[in-house]
C-alpha cells in the first residue's frame, strides 16, 4: 500500500511542477529579456549603471581588458541574457503546444538555466564584495529560481521515464499472458 501512496504523491508533485517551471521560465523571459534588450540598446551597453555592471568590471579586470574589451564583454553578457530569455520563451511555447500530451522537451531549458546559474554566481561575487545587499538579494533570487526550475525539470524527466518503464513492463506482461502455450497432437 505504501508504494501506491508514494506514486500518487509523486504524480501530484509532477502535476505541480509543470506550472512552476512555466512560471519561472516566464520570469526569466520577461526579466532577462528586458535587461538584455535595454543593455544592448544602451549606448554604453549598461556600463553606466555602476552597481549592476560590477561583475563586468571584475571579470574585465581579471582578464586585463581595456575599455573596448569591457564594452564587448558587457555586450556579450547582454546577448547571453537575451538568448536565455528567448530559450525560456520557446520553452513556454513548447509547453503550451504540448499541454495535452505532456511531451515537452525541457533539456534546452535546463541548459539555459545552467547559464542563469553561471551568470548569477558571477554577479553575486562582486555584489558581496561591495556589501550591496539589494543586488545580492536580486541575484540570489535568480540563482534560487534557476536551481528550483532545474531540479523540477530533472524530477519531471525522471518521473516520465519511470512511468514509461512501468508501462513497458505492463505491455511485456500482457504480451506473455496472451501467448498461447504449445500444442501437442497425439
Amino acid at each position: 500500500m505504501v508504494p501506491r501512496v508514494r506514486e500518487e504523491s509523486v504524480g501530484k508533485l509532477s502535476n505541480a511542477a509543470v506550472p512552476l517551471i512555466v512560471a519561472i521560465a516566464l520570469y526569466f523571459t520577461l526579466l532577462w529579456g528586458y535587461e538584455g534588450i535595454s543593455t544592448l540598446m544602451s549606448p554604453s551597453y549598461g556600463l553606466d549603471d555602476a552597481w549592476r555592471s560590477q561583475f563586468v568590471f571584475v571579470i574585465g579586470r581579471y582578464f586585463g581588458l581595456g575599455p573596448i574589451g569591457l564594452i564587448k564583454l558587457a555586450a556579450f553578457f547582454a546577448a547571453l541574457k537575451l538568448a536565455v530569455a528567448c530559450i525560456c520563451a520557446l520553452h513556454i511555447a513548447d509547453r503550451v503546444r504540448c499541454w495535452t500530451r505532456d511531451e515537452a522537451n525541457s533539456e534546452i531549458l535546463e541548459a539555459a538555466l545552467i547559464l542563469v546559474v553561471a551568470i548569477s554566481i558571477a554577479s553575486v561575487g562582486p555584489a558581496s564584495w561591495s556589501n550591496n545587499a539589494s543586488l545580492m538579494r536580486e541575484h540570489m533570487f535568480q540563482l534560487l529560481f534557476a536551481a528550483i526550475a532545474t531540479g523540477l525539470c530533472i524530477f519531471e524527466r525522471s518521473n516520465s521515464r519511470r512511468v514509461e518503464n512501468t508501462e513497458a513492463k505492463e505491455i511485456v506482461a500482457d504480451a506473455s499472458a496472451t501467448k498461447a502455450g504449445p500444442r501437442f497432437h497425439v
